[in-house]
């Protein structure tokens, strides 16, 4: 019918193009859970990173490995390095020397901050973020994962699913009663929860938590505590604070650092009574 193999072989190269295009439109996208693998246990691993500014040393071949579903409190003196950590985390700050995995098999820094956000590192930082002129609900809603164009968010409407979602965080933050409140009115503590909701609205199997009950009650500070605890497990939780009560209450393990590296790592009581950590921190 062809003519030959000849003809057969020059079908076959104008075909194939086609053939090509058919097979990567065809192509499942791997899931977020087939990317992040986990399989050994692990979530984040830091391996020797090293970050310079102007010669100073901000990180010095910090080694660090977090455990899926856990918490982990960071803690040490200022200019120790944890904030300069989670930028590298999160992509802000590509450091000099050293690897940073997300998972078993994407290296965080060949990633942009919005693709390790997308693929669900959340960051919140110390002073909260919240669209004060929006009530709680519109917080929540308009942090949820979705088509953000203009149009777009103007026009869609919530499904059950997603309004089940909003009702979940909801639930999970302690906000039910002020759903309706436009989130200016709320207490200092509130706004810090609020944000924390608009992160799990994204669904995040990272939250990086950045001095989380500086400035709250001490009503806040247990309620905070409570919070974290209760989404460990479903999320691993790295909280950076200077509030040693705080992390007592909420520690399962604890990593010092003191000039860019791991000075301790352990359980908050084999920590506390480190002779090198209570002279550089805890003895301050």
């Amino acid at each position: 019918m062809f003519g030959g193999s000849g003809e057969k072989d020059k079908l076959a190269n104008v075909f194939q193009p086609f053939v090509n295009q058919s097979a990567n439109f065809l192509a499942r996208k791997p899931s977020r859970d087939e990317l992040v693998n986990t399989d050994s246990g692990y979530i984040l691993y830091l391996e020797d990173i090293t970050v310079s500014f102007d010669g100073f040393k901000a990180l010095d071949e910090l080694t660090l490995y977090i455990e899926t579903g856990e918490l982990r409190c960071i803690i040490g003196p200022n200019g120790a390095g944890k904030t300069t950590m989670m930028d590298v985390i999160t992509g802000k700050t590509r450091p000099d020397f050293g690897t940073a995995f997300y998972g078993q098999r994407l290296d965080l820094l060949r990633l942009t901050e919005p693709e390790i956000a997308s693929l669900g590192i959340g960051r919140k930082f110390q002073k909260p973020t919240v669209f004060d002129n929006h009530t709680v609900h519109d917080n929540l809603e308009l942090a949820m994962e979705a088509d953000k164009r203009v149009w777009a968010t103007l026009t869609r409407k919530l499904n059950a699913e997603e309004r089940d979602r909003i009702a979940e965080v909801l639930d999970i933050i302690g906000l039910k009663e002020e759903v309706s409140a436009l989130a200016g009115s709320l207490s200092h503590g509130q706004k810090q929860w609020l944000e924390i909701g608009m992160l799990l609205m994204q669904n995040p199997l990272v939250l990086l938590v950045d001095e989380p009950v500086a400035g709250m009650t001490k009503q806040e500070s247990e309620s905070t505590a409570e919070l974290l605890t209760t989404l460990a497990g479903d999320h691993s939780v790295v909280v950076v604070e200077h509030d040693m009560e705080f992390v007592r209450s909420i520690a399962r393990r604890v990593t010092v650092l003191h000039e860019g590296r791991v000075l301790a790592e352990g359980p908050f009581d084999e920590v506390q009574h480190d002779a090198k950590v209570i002279e550089v921190y805890l003895g301050e």
